[in-house]
C-alpha cells in the first residue's frame, strides 16, 4: 500500500497548522505552511478546500487571514485528514468489494491478508491524533516497546 502525496501533504500541512495554533491568535497563512513544508501553494489550496468542506479547518479572509483548526488537535485523527482529501487506504488490487482481482473475478489467494492489513492501517491512523504527531508521542511509544 502506498499513501500518495495528497494524503501525506495534507497530514504534514495539518500538523504544521496544529503546531502553530496556540502560538498566535491569528489564522495561519497557507503561503507560510507551503514555505515551511516545501509544498506547492496551489496544491495546498486544493487540499485545504477539501479539508474545509469536511469541517477540519476554518478559513478567515482579509488581513491576517488564513486557516485554523476547526476542532482541537486531540480530536482530529490522521484517518480524518486522509479521508477528507479522498485518499483511498486500499491494500488490495480488487476493483470492487464484491469483485476479486483475478481475471475471472475471483479473489486471489492473498486477498484476506492484504484486506486485514488495510483494516489495521485504518485502525492505526484512526488511533493517532494530530496532538500525538506534534507532541512527538509516536516515536516515544515505539522506543518503550
Amino acid at each position: 500500500m502506498r499513501l500518495s502525496t495528497k494524503g501525506r501533504y495534507a497530514v504534514m500541512a495539518m500538523a504544521d497548522l496544529a503546531r502553530r495554533q496556540d502560538d498566535a491568535e491569528r489564522a495561519v497563512a497557507l503561503a507560510d505552511i507551503a514555505e515551511r513544508q516545501e509544498i506547492s501553494l496551489s496544491y495546498l489550496e486544493q487540499l485545504f478546500a477539501r479539508l474545509r468542506r469536511k469541517g477540519l479547518v476554518q478559513s478567515a479572509r482579509g488581513p491576517g487571514g488564513g486557516y485554523r483548526l476547526a476542532r482541537p488537535a486531540e480530536a482530529t485523527t490522521i484517518a480524518d485528514i486522509v479521508h477528507a482529501v479522498d485518499e483511498p487506504l486500499k491494500t488490495t488490487r480488487c476493483s470492487a468489494p464484491t469483485k476479486g482481482c483475478m481475471l475471472k473475478g475471483e479473489r486471489c489467494l492473498t486477498h484476506d491478508l492484504w484486506e486485514d492489513l488495510g483494516h489495521r492501517i485504518e485502525d492505526y491512523l484512526a488511533s493517532v491524533s494530530l496532538a500525538d504527531v506534534i507532541g512527538g508521542r509516536l516515536r516515544a511509544g515505539r522506543q518503550a516497546a
